[in-house]
Parts: C-alpha cells; structure tokens; sequence
C-alpha cells in the first residue's frame, strides 16, 4: 500500500499531461473552497474570484516549469515572484475606507493573497503544503472567527462610532455614561465630516469597569435622544 502511495506520488510530481490537469484541478477545488466561505459571508470577492486566482497562479508556475524543461533555461520561480506581487492590486480593490472611517476588506484581500500563493504551490508539486494551508486558513475564517467574536464580546475597551444632533448632545451623552461608571477617553470629532442631515459624526472609546454585553450598551446607546446612528468599531 505505501509503495503504491509513492509511486502515485511520484507520478503525480513528474511533469506530464495528468499531472498538470491534477495541478489545475486540485487548486481549482482548494480555491473554491476558501471563495466559498468568503462568498457565505457577501464578500466582495468570493467563489469564482478565488478559484481564478488559484488556478491561473497554479497555471504560471505550470508555465515556468515548461519553459524550463523545453528552453532548458530559465529561473522557474520568477513568474511566480510576479503572481505575489502582482496580485496585491486585485487585493486592493477589495478594500475600501468607510465613510465613517472603518477599513473594510482586508481579510477578503489577506485570502486572495494567500489563494495565489496556494496556487503558486500546488502548480509546482508542493500539493502538501498547498492542502494544509487551505485548511488552515478555512479554520482561521470560521473557527477562529467565533473565537474571536467571543474574546471581543467580553472586552472591557471598546470603540464606537455614533452620529449626534449637536455638540450639546455629546456632553450629556459623555455625562450619561460617566453616570453609569464608563470612562469615556479618545474622542475624535470633526465638525467638517457632517452628513447632509447636519449631524457630527464622532468616535470614542470606553472603558468598562465591569463586563457588560455588548448588545445592551449598544441598546442603551441607541436610546439615548441625541445619538441618531451608532454602531461598534471592530
């Protein structure tokens, strides 16, 4: 049985037709993989993005191999340093800055940067490495994300960004939360990045002295009558 594993292995790594349709296919499925977890949550890049990717990476180091073989000269690994490169300007276009200055679509332009290089992987034989780092970071994006979600649920520093009708709004909402022990530090107001309903967009940060749940302080912020908008900055 392990004999057959490795003359399959084997096979597998030499470089023919199968072995390239292997090549494609396996990235094909191991970038679907990740596009599909990006595409439950309405990503901007999802399952079709990052099977593309992984497989035309797959493709570029199939490509050097070749031209190394059939030239008998050539780096095999310098298409793939553009594919690296190269793919930070797919990755941001994926990130964007919020009107409320949140940065959006870095873990969406992480995993194609990540899908490339699972390409660049499997193209050239290394399907080990290519396999676990997919599962890898399958398991960072669903398990560690529930993980995280948790630690953060119970964080005592926290950020907000919130929209007030006036500045004399601010003072009794910092006066409120003074009432209810949460010490209120770092807080960013720009009177210039009004929106077109004259409302003056802040950020703060809070410190709890005791744990509470993120869902009532935002319950309790959203109640209060001067505060149109609020929401947390993760």
């Amino acid at each position: 049985m392990l004999d057959t594993l490795r003359n399959i292995d084997q096979y597998l790594h030499e470089y023919h037709l199968l072995s390239i349709a292997f090549r494609l296919i396996l990235s094909m499925v191991l970038g679907g993989i990740l596009g599909m977890e990006r595409g439950r949550k309405k990503r901007p890049a999802g399952f079709r993005t990052y099977m593309t990717v992984c497989v035309g990476s797959a493709l570029v180091m199939c490509t050097s191999q070749y031209m190394v073989q059939v030239f008998g000269t050539g780096d095999p690994a310098r298409l793939g340093a553009q594919v690296i490169s190269g793919i930070g300007f797919l990755g941001a276009g994926t990130i964007i800055v919020t009107g409320r200055s949140q940065v959006k679509g870095l873990t969406t332009a992480a995993c194609l940067w990540a899908s490339a290089c699972i390409g660049l992987a499997v193209g050239i034989g290394f399907y080990l490495g290519g396999i676990l780092c997919t599962i890898l970071i399958y398991l960072g994006m669903t398990v560690m994300h529930r993980i995280e979600w948790n630690l953060l649920s119970r964080a005592r520093v926290m950020d907000f960004f919130a929209e007030f009708s006036s500045i004399q709004d601010i003072g009794r909402f910092i006066q409120m939360l003074r009432e209810h022990g949460i010490t209120v530090s770092d807080l960013q107001m720009n009177r210039k990045d009004r929106t077109q309903n004259d409302l003056i967009g802040v950020m703060f940060t809070i410190k709890l002295e005791k744990p509470i749940p993120h869902a009532k302080l935002l319950e309790m912020f959203s109640n209060f009558d001067g505060i149109k908008f609020v929401e947390e900055i993760l």
